[in-house]
């Protein structure tokens, strides 16, 4: 008897927990397309960008599937899907078959068209985008032998927010290690909404804008950015010097999606039925997806749980079950020692958040992980790493003493 082709394009949250569950079952022949070697753990992208172990958020997709032969591990970008002849062609012309199909993309940063940032600001969502920011952050230590006038960072959501909660104490450290006198260190928040994430209840966004503010950061609530050139930002018409804008603010769904004719939503999302399925055997997860919690780990998370049983269970002749969409619990950390966490009605400030924080990506390692596996990922957070002669000068010196 033939095994089920299956297909699942993107090695993210959702991608890879269906091919690891599907993995189990000997008749489906799975094969994992990603244009990525690595599967980022974005929640500890920020944590990375200012001082942290790049393995924090940094996993070779191979480690998942050393002792699995059941899944195909290739690399590469999905450019076209064939309905016809069910194949999807990578942009190196290579054409993957399959009877079913999994997309889950994951989403693409959007600059909407606004001068200027493409090419001069900075990001995080990714680690090349890191090492591009922490080599700006210590090159310009080390040329103007002082920070930045103002160091800002676009958008208020839970990205934006973690990195201005780590970045005041991180930019402290480097000075420190620089031999550089201690001096004030300006971050600005710009956000053009009229509040701190909008999912998030209002009491919830008001504690986590007087955490910020307490730690030294000055939040611009309703202001618009309109463009960046080398030296300054402006804002509202308003120019704002600085040399480091880190965009935070935007995200827009795969184009994939829009240039393989798939059906849309309002939301530029893409229209599933109540299997998550596109199209006949074309399944789209996670951020791709038009559904309630779209664009949240946990929800990528549970629609590869989801996908993968209901696969299962069609290959026995059962019944598919419809989807159930989870609200996710939310824990945003703001500085160290601090996280704000949020669950239904509940709600928890502080080092208690903190230490759920800790405990929950314990328990997000231990979805793809093995338990000791999972322990050895969730300590790296407890390392650090930079790459800066002079910072490792300074480290070993330290050391020695």
């Amino acid at each position: 008897m033939s095994k089920e082709k299956v297909l699942i394009v993107g090695g993210g949250f959702a991608g890879l927990k269906a091919a690891l569950l599907l993995s189990k079952d000997e008749r489906f022949d799975i094969t994992l397309l990603s244009n990525e070697i690595d599967f980022r753990y974005y929640p500890t992208l920020y944590h990375v960008a200012t001082g942290g172990s790049r393995a924090n958020a940094s996993i070779p997709l191979r480690s998942f599937f050393i002792q699995n032969n059941n899944v195909k591990l290739k690399q590469g970008e999905a450019i076209s899907l064939d309905r016809k002849a069910k194949t999807i062609t990578t942009q190196d012309d290579q054409i993957y078959e399959y009877d079913t199909l999994v997309l889950a993309l994951g989403v693409v940063t959007n600059y909407f068209n606004i001068p200027g940032l493409k090419e001069l600001a900075f990001g995080v969502k990714s680690i090349k985008d890191i090492e591009k920011l922490k080599n700006h952050l210590h090159q310009q230590l080390i040329d103007d032998h002082k920070p930045d006038l103002n160091y800002v960072i676009v958008g208020a959501g839970p990205t934006g927010i973690e990195l201005a909660g780590a970045l005041p104490d991180y930019l402290k450290h480097l000075m420190k290690l620089h031999g550089i006198e201690n001096r004030a260190i300006h971050i600005d928040l710009i956000e053009a909404g009229p509040r701190l994430l909008p999912r998030l209840p209002k009491d919830t966004a008001k504690a986590i804008k007087q955490r910020l503010q307490k730690k030294g950061i000055k939040i611009y609530l309703g202001q618009v950015v309109q463009g960046e050139t080398a030296n300054e930002l402006t804002v509202n018409g308003k120019p704002i010097q600085s040399h480091t804008v880190i965009w935070t603010a935007g995200t827009a769904n795969n184009p994939f999606f829009s240039q393989n004719g798939f059906v849309m939503s309002a939301n530029h999302k893409v229209a599933t039925d109540i299997f998550l399925q596109a199209e006949e055997n074309i399944f789209v997860l996670g951020d791709n997806a038009n559904t309630p919690y779209s664009g949240m780990a946990q929800t990528a998370v549970n629609d590869g749980e989801f996908l993968a049983n209901n696969l299962i269970r069609r290959k026995d002749n059962k019944i598919m079950k419809s989807y159930v969409a989870k609200q996710p619990i939310t824990v945003i950390p703001v500085g160290e020692n601090w996280a704000a966490v949020v669950k239904g009605q509940i709600r928890i400030y502080g080092f208690l958040g903190w230490l759920l924080r800790q405990s929950a990506d314990a328990i997000a390692f231990h979805d793809y992980q093995p338990w000791i596996q999972a322990g050895r990922q969730w300590l790296t957070y407890y390392g650090s790493e930079e790459t800066c002669s002079v910072c490792l000068q300074s480290i070993g010196t330290l050391k020695t003493r």
